[in-house]
């Protein structure tokens, strides 16, 4: 048996590294913002769009840990340098008190004019889409909207815009309302149908929306389209902290790890979820440092599954 010596060690060591961890939690890995460059090969996509480029934001969280104004005008310029295609913003910009107003709300540590304004100048060729996200939608979603209105972006809440090149070719995107406001899945599903019957059949789908949790709502007897569909989204921060071996603890999601993060093809869509700048809850990330997730989409004409 060890001594009892060797047993003081050997919990200090591993105390220690605890503290070490937790130091790198909080201090070091919010305060990084990495770029991060993926490929995704989407069934029967539109060789037109072959190549085409998106950066993907999510999960600001404007005031919470390391999410400075300072930290806003670098994701603005970080993202500028990558001369994509378009600029998806997919959610949770706010980040709640836990001070209460008079109406008994929770308040938020930075307000959405203040975030929105951060991130104004983006550029892409195509332009900016914004969706919202659960924060924004338990804060105030109209201020929310008003705030990225004023930009000059593209608010998609809710609502379809489209690409279109000079030969003609479309790409249809449609943003789609944050999955707390989910009432019965049908009437949800029916809702993003209505918007994309009149344009079926000219032009892949791209689905902006804040969790991965709505793929059942649009998929299977619930499709809301017969033409190729990307969904695209954030919500789980990959877990914010990521453990060797059994990865993240705790995935905000009803399908567990499954969306954590990255590419996942399921029920016969492309799904890809970014893990966002910010933090929620505690303020810790770790192994899942702040990304731009720029995602290149590359036609595939055989399914994965």
């Amino acid at each position: 048996m060890p001594s009892t010596r060797k047993l003081f060690l050997i919990t200090g060591a591993l105390a220690g590294v605890a503290l070490l961890c937790v130091a790198y939690g909080y201090f070091v890995e919010p305060a990084r913002l990495v770029v991060n460059q993926y490929e995704v090969r989407v069934v029967n996509w539109d060789p037109a769009f072959n190549g085409f480029r998106v950066a993907l934001i999510s999960d600001i969280h404007g005031g919470s840990n390391d999410v400075t104004p300072e930290r806003l005008r670098e994701i603005v310029q970080r993202t500028n340098e990558l001369n994509v295609d378009a600029v998806f913003l997919l959610g949770d910009y706010v980040s709640q008190s836990k001070v209460r107003g008079p109406d008994g709300r929770r308040g938020v540590r930075m307000p959405p004019a203040e975030i929105a304004e951060g991130l104004s100048g983006l550029r892409s060729k195509y332009g900016v889409f914004v969706v919202l996200g659960n924060h924004d939608e338990w804060y105030d979603p109209a201020a929310v909207i008003r705030a990225f209105e004023r930009t000059g972006y593209t608010v998609l809440n809710g609502k379809v815009s489209e690409i279109r090149l000079n030969s003609g070719q479309r790409l249809r995107i449609l943003g789609l309302k944050d999955h707390t406001t989910i009432g019965e899945w049908k009437v949800y599903s029916d809702a993003a149908k209505k918007l994309l019957e009149p344009t079926n059949g000219q032009g892949d789908v791209i689905v902006l929306q804040h969790s991965p949790d709505v793929v059942p709502m649009i998929t299977e007897e619930l499709r809301i389209t017969p033409d190729p569909m990307v969904l695209f989204a954030g919500h789980t921060h990959g877990g914010q902290v990521r453990l060797p071996i059994i990865g993240p603890p705790i995935v905000p999601s009803m399908f567990g790890q499954k969306f954590t993060r990255g590419h996942v093809r399921d029920r016969g869509i492309d799904v890809f979820v970014t893990t966002g700048i910010g933090t929620s809850i505690l303020p810790f990330r770790f192994m899942v440092p702040p990304e731009i997730a720029v995602v290149t989409l590359k036609a595939n004409v055989t399914p994965t599954n």
